[in-house]
């Protein structure tokens, strides 16, 4: 059973699904939205708890060694930045 196709409608884009990613979507944006307001909140009511506790100061140390643990998992690690074409010559 084929539709009948009509001057304002193409018959190829029927089989066209266009997938647009979660946090683009109205419902990532959304979410993405109630989850900052939600921190914010939940900061603004903790802030004598969070400025007066010891781990700030260790925080940016813990910042520094998470970034580097989890960053060089996208250019494979240390030393990986030459071409191994040129290693094998």
């Amino acid at each position: 059973m084929s539709v009948p196709s009509t001057p304002d409608r193409d018959p190829q884009s029927d089989n066209k699904v266009q997938l647009v990613p979660f946090l683009r979507s109205r419902t990532g944006m959304t979410l993405v939205v109630l989850i900052v307001v939600a921190g914010l909140m939940l900061a603004y009511e903790h802030r004598v708890h969070i400025a007066g506790s010891d781990w700030v100061i260790w925080l940016p140390i813990l910042i520094c060694v998470g970034m580097h643990f989890f960053m060089h998992g996208g250019h494979g690690g240390h030393g990986s930045n030459r071409n191994s074409d040129e290693d094998k010559a």
